[in-house]
């Protein structure tokens, strides 16, 4: 039997949300989801959540982790931590894809080649202002 068929463990109709971002391995410690919800980094239902918050199943929890933001929906409830694979069933991951890079294009100066001269620091500038960096 493999994993992707095995049955999910049996868990609790509610359980808090640190607890719930730790089991569902978003967060590698619990003591980081909840200083993260004290943070006002974790919502559930876009509502700010208290480390005892409760989620259930069909609850969106939103979390901002290492400058991204997870959008997930709780599918399934756990309160102990489980392997990867079979935490990964345990919620819907929304989080839309990350927007292209844009090219821009840039000057590239060899390494060591020393500062800037007059002529390579006037077409940076001149690269600055026709493409400015993306917000």
């Amino acid at each position: 039997m493999n994993e992707s068929s095995a049955p999910l463990p049996p868990g609790p109709d509610t359980t808090r949300v640190d607890r719930w971002l730790w089991a569902v391995r978003l967060v590698k410690t619990r003591a980081d989801a909840a200083q993260a919800c004290r943070g006002g980094h974790v919502r559930v239902n876009d509502r700010p959540a208290k480390p005892a918050t409760t989620v259930k199943p069909g609850d969106e929890v939103r979390v901002r982790l290492h400058g991204t933001t997870r959008i997930v929906d709780v599918t399934h409830v756990l309160a102990k931590r489980v392997g990867a694979p079979v935490a990964a069933r345990c919620y819907t991951d929304r989080t839309p894809a990350p927007p292209p890079e844009a090219a821009v294009p840039f000057v590239k100066r060899d390494r060591g080649a020393g500062r800037p001269t007059k002529r390579d620091r006037r077409q940076m500038e001149r690269m600055r202002t026709e493409f400015p960096p993306p917000l």
